[in-house]
């Protein structure tokens, strides 16, 4: 890192600019007072607005948080959210400017939000308007652990607004709406200290002990929180409409309060993307996805720092030396309040102390380069990317993944002289050096290719290239993207780590290249001869052990073809989408086994109890519901596409051939033998 300016501040809580003007910078300071100073190396800072006898501050009070309206300064308002009072509020208010943006006038302001606050500490306080054009708003949960209203249950309580993310329409200055998507859009607006009953409409998502910091991906929209933990974890939420993030349920991943807390076993909690314990921090501070123009591989990755350590981590699934665990990226000596990020993505680090700092990622850690651009990877022809390179050995499997309708091609790329291991399961392990690759197809148009490599330590890593509109070459994206691909229809780039909440451990990280999956006739491109293809790979001697008589091998059906019962269909459908995460030794907080080989008993499935909440399916509801489909929440979670999904990701569109499959599977059920 470098020092941004020589300025110092006093309390510095936030760093931004405009989003229409990259000439100025805005500090805001806890004791009240919005700074302002252009370029990089100014010789003093202005003030922008000061509403110092209006904010109550000191500890976790004060003024928290500033969003410029979208238009500024064509819509002259300016949020801040600020502590007020005894007894004490937060509060959110727009400001105006009468000087065309130069500053802002104390006397303008319009109160849009007020919340009651229990306690000084939990005041959140972050706010910034979202891609959709709203303002959020996060709210810790009223602090004081020997408070019952306080963190004992706020996070879960929906009848008030702290411990959430709120989000509300300010498009109206006299007034602000609940945007229609909202939960809980239907009722009244919540008064400040909540209410008796009926579910606050301003609420966006729940479960939060004090989100300090969030921010949205600037290329696909995604929120990112850092949730401060209480005893033992600090943790990374990607929040999602209607999610429940766990507090007090969860710490982290980790229980803490599940029997005195209200909704702890009724509702579906999500886990963070990422945690650490507090031997290496105690009060996380969210930062950015980076999107800036530096060469890096940590190029949408999401960074993020600790406030008492100083240090500073991506999030890096791949290098995750334990699940959840992320990646450090250098370890300072500054008091972490907030990050900062210009309007060209490049990002800074907000010290308590005074200073502002520039991350330069030629001096941290993680950085480095990939292949740009397909046609340099080596795993396909230099001249014609849409061709495999020579060597690459072409494969289709019986029951394919669901891609949201996408028809995929897909190749091994093997280290020269070595082969491929077949364990007694029938999974397929692969060398060092290894690349699978694999082309995704919207009708004839190539929208993305996939490479997954097994590096020289023997960890995997995914790697996603986006097709141009010309079909000539395909680009490395590096942190995922969702794109529109015209006429009503999205696809989502999944990031790096991603991949590896797909490609799990526990299932051997390469899905699909398993004995009973390519035991079947392949049509090979080269030579437009078909062929077996466990056959064809032994006679080119790559497995191990040899494999002399295909027949005599386990075989899974086309979960829509001809051959099968409809439970064998089902079930290798289940094990094709399910089972990476739904298997012994997955870090999935479930026992479900859905691989193809488990006895639908041992499945832990059927008859099952939801241990995550109904869904709205009532007292009925069963993971399987023999003979009822509509009673299941295997196919109730097939068939939606929201934080209670599954695939919980990179999948946009229901598979409604495998829900109605999966229906009509459980539904000839009598019972679970």
């Amino acid at each position: 890192m470098s020092r941004f300016t020589n300025l110092s501040f006093n309390v510095p809580v936030a760093l931004l600019q405009t989003p229409n003007d990259s000439s100025r910078w805005f500090v805001v300071q806890q004791d009240g007072i919005v700074r302002q100073f252009s370029g990089t190396n100014p010789t003093s800072a202005s003030t922008f607005i000061d509403i110092s006898d209006r904010v109550r501050d000191g500890g976790e009070m004060g003024l928290l948080g500033m969003a410029f309206h979208p238009d500024f300064p064509t819509d002259n308002r300016v949020f801040l959210s600020y502590t007020q009072g005894n007894p004490l509020v937060s509060r959110i208010s727009a400001f105006a400017s009468s000087d065309g943006g130069a500053t802002l006038d104390p006397a303008t302001e319009s109160v849009v939000l007020t919340i009651n606050q229990p306690e000084q500490n939990h005041n959140g306080g972050n706010i910034a308007f979202g891609p959709d054009g709203y303002l959020y708003i996060g709210m810790g949960d009223g602090g004081s652990g020997g408070d019952p209203h306080g963190e004992r249950g706020n996070g879960q309580r929906l009848t008030t607004m702290l411990g959430k993310m709120l989000r509300i329409d300010v498009s109206n200055p006299a007034q602000y709406a609940i945007p229609p998507t909202n939960p809980y859009a239907g009722n009244a607006p919540c008064p400040p200290g909540g209410r008796t009953s009926g579910e606050c409409p301003e609420i966006y998502a729940y479960g939060f002990r004090n989100p300090w910091r969030w921010s949205f991906d600037r290329d696909n929209g995604d929120l990112w929180a850092g949730d401060v933990g209480q005893g033992v974890w600090e943790e990374v939420d990607l929040v999602t409409l209607g999610g429940n993030y766990g507090w007090r349920c969860r710490e982290g991943a980790h229980d803490f309060n599940t029997g005195g807390t209200p909704g702890c076993t009724t509702g579906t909690l999500i886990d963070p993307v990422a945690e650490y314990n507090h031997t290496l921090g105690i009060s996380i501070t969210g930062g950015y996805v980076y999107r800036g123009a530096q060469n890096t591989s940590l190029l949408g990755r999401y960074l993020f720092g600790d406030f008492n350590s100083g240090r500073i981590w991506a999030w890096l699934a791949e290098s995750a030396p334990q699940p959840r665990e992320p990646t450090q990226l250098i370890d300072t000596e500054l008091n972490i309040s907030s990050f900062g990020q210009g309007n060209d993505g490049e990002l800074y680090v907000v010290d308590y102390g005074g200073t502002l700092q520039r991350i330069d990622f030629d001096s941290v850690a993680g950085a480095g380069t990939a292949p740009r651009q397909l046609s340099e990877t080596g795993c396909v022809s230099s001249t014609d990317p849409k061709q495999p390179a020579s060597g690459l050995i072409p494969y289709a499997v019986n029951a394919p993944f669901w891609s949201d309708g996408a028809e995929k091609d897909r190749w091994i790329a093997l280290p020269e002289g070595q082969g491929i291991s077949i364990g007694v399961d029938g999974d397929w392990s692969f060398p060092s050096g290894t690349v699978l690759m694999k082309n995704f197809r919207i009708g004839t148009q190539l929208v993305e290719t996939r490479l997954f490599m097994r590096h020289p330590d023997g960890a995997w890593g995914g790697f996603s290239y986006e097709w141009n509109a010309e079909q000539t070459q395909a680009t490395l994206l590096e942190g995922g993207a969702t794109r529109d691909l015209g006429g009503g229809r999205s696809w989502i780039f999944p990031s790096e780590g991603q991949c590896l909440d797909c490609h799990t451990e526990a299932a051997g990280r390469s899905l699909g290249l398993e004995t009973a999956q390519l035991n079947r006739s392949f049509t090979y491109p080269q030579t437009n001869r078909s062929a077996n293809e466990l056959t064809t790979l032994n006679h080119i001697g790559v497995l191990t052990p040899a494999i002399a008589d295909a027949s005599t091998q386990p075989s899974m059906p086309d979960p829509y073809g001809a051959t099968g019962t409809l439970s064998e269909r089902a079930r290798a459908y289940l094990h094709t989408n399910c089972s990476q995460c739904h298997r012994p030794g997955s870090a999935t907080p479930t026992n479900l086994d859905f691989r193809y080989t488990t006895s639908l008993i041992a499945t832990n499935a059927c008859d099952a109890v939801p241990q995550a909440g109904d869904l709205g399916l009532g007292s009925n509801a069963r993971v399987i519901a023999p003979g009822s489909s509509a009673n299941s929440l295997v196919v109730n979670r097939m068939n939606r596409r929201d934080s209670s999904a599954m695939p919980p990701l990179a999948s946009l569109t229901p598979d409604t051939a495998g829900v109605t499959l999966i229906s009509q599977w459980i539904d000839s059920l009598s019972s679970c033998q």
